[in-house]
């Protein structure tokens, strides 16, 4: 299972936020690229990041900033936050983004996943944001009436093949993962790789999601906090191996 420390990007900065909330914001590095060097320096190869300001405004406001941490460490780089457009990908793909995240528009519009799959294949992601089971949009300001299981197949069908997964009410928390949730989605797309997002908070956590059969897992809030450190990351994406 690969771990992905987490980088979310907002008005420049490295910052966390609880329960998406953009008012419980807390800047943990006035510097993403050296947050990313650190990362790559540790020994991880692959990072998650958000754009939260595009995830506002449904577009790329911190594209050069992203192409910067990109260009500078080499890592692996999973990037989701207002995506909404064929064209943003294609700019992300350019500047060499490894993997890009479809959230939102993904329920509103499932004719964009289709064509970025046929585009651009493994290279495409889906973001399945969800509270109480219900799939939220819209940096999370907005609740539907979506299943998250039904959305994970109606996504799988189409072929998406990963899915990151985050129960809302869990992210930032520290309060561990929903387990139950990643279960049923094994079960639900069994074909697609799924990565645990929200509530990880120690390196137990981690061997637990491991042990489901889980493709990877995020780590935000509980490295910034000192829950999880670096070294620890590695020592279990080495036991998942």
């Amino acid at each position: 299972m690969r771990i992905l420390p987490a980088i979310d990007i907002r008005e420049g900065k490295a910052v966390r936020l609880v329960q998406g909330d953009f008012l419980q914001k807390t800047i943990v590095n006035n510097d993403p690229v050296a947050q990313a060097q650190e990362f790559k320096d540790a020994g991880l190869e692959m990072m998650h990041v958000v754009d939260l300001d595009g995830a506002l405004v449904g577009k790329a406001e911190n594209a050069s900033l992203i192409e910067q941490m990109k260009r500078k460490t080499g890592l692996k780089i999973e990037l989701g936050g207002g995506i909404r457009t064929i064209e943003q990908i294609d700019n992300y793909v350019a500047i060499g983004i490894d993997r890009i995240i479809i959230g939102s528009a993904a329920l509103r519009d499932p004719e964009l996943v289709k064509a970025a799959v046929k585009k651009y294949g493994d290279k495409i992601a889906v973001g399945i944001d969800a509270k109480n089971g219900k799939v939220a949009i819209s940096g999370w300001l907005d609740v539907s009436e979506t299943d998250y299981l039904q959305m994970a197949q109606e996504m799988a069908a189409i072929g998406v093949k990963t899915i990151i997964y985050t129960d809302i009410e869990k992210d930032g928390t520290l309060t561990g993962p929903t387990f139950d949730d990643y279960e049923k989605l094994l079960k639900a797309v069994p074909a697609v790789q799924i990565i645990a997002s929200g509530g990880v908070s120690s390196q137990a956590d981690l061997i637990q999601l491991a042990e489901l059969g889980l493709s990877g897992a995020i780590v935000g809030k509980a490295f910034y906090n000192g829950a999880i450190t670096l070294t620890e990351m590695l020592e279990v994406e080495a036991y998942a191996d």
